[in-house]
């Protein structure tokens, strides 16, 4: 079952990031992302992108610009997450045939993503959207938009956002911070998993 969760694995380093990434893995969630401010993150990137092959969609955070793209590419990467929308970004993305995400907060930076050619939407911070603005937003646009919650939403109101109209969520503190090691990753992981499989 491929579950509309990515983990957002910030600060991840490439010593620990197999043994983190599998513990995600077994849990269920098959999309991680690594985002680009952790150390060394091509090399955490390269080491799941050839681990998890057919797997897991594997990809990059905090994406900024298209030489950043590019190097997700070199890396192997299948997914682009971006914090902002960059028209350019998404049209790198797509043309290097990976899977574009980028953060949004208007309907205007909404539209722009949806026109450069996302896959989906990154509500971020979700929080600050709010569920009522989420679902003011979720009325102008196309039926068939994806779009995901991160910073804000999580395993405790998981149910509430999807009332609102979210299709899935960016998942990061809540299943890994600095210093966690993969046992307790895992206990996270499955903690989130059945929150948003008894939510949907």
């Amino acid at each position: 079952m491929s579950r509309n969760l990515i983990g957002i694995l910030r600060g991840v380093a490439p010593d620990e990031v197999q043994g983190i990434a599998e513990a995600v893995f077994a849990a269920g969630i098959d999309r991680i992302e690594v985002p680009l401010n952790s150390p060394q993150p091509f090399d955490s990137i390269r080491i799941l992108a050839s681990n998890f092959r057919g797997r897991a969609l594997i990809g990059a955070g905090t994406v900024l610009s298209v030489q950043d793209v590019r190097g997700v590419v070199d890396a192997g990467g299948g997914l682009i997450v971006s914090p902002n929308c960059n028209p350019e970004v998404i049209k790198a993305t797509k043309a290097a045939g990976m899977e574009s995400w980028p953060g949004v907060m208007t309907p205007t930076e909404c539209f722009a993503a949806l026109q450069a050619g996302a896959d989906g939407l990154k509500f971020f911070p979700a929080g600050l959207v709010g569920v009522d603005g989420i679902k003011a937003m979720r009325a102008v646009l196309p039926p068939a938009c994806q779009i995901y919650a991160v910073g804000g939403a999580g395993p405790d109101n998981f149910a509430q956002w999807l009332v609102a109209g979210v299709n899935g969520f960016g998942i990061g503190s809540a299943l890994y911070k600095v210093g966690m090691t993969a046992d307790e990753v895992g206990e996270s992981a499955r903690a989130i998993v059945a929150a948003y499989d008894a939510a949907i």
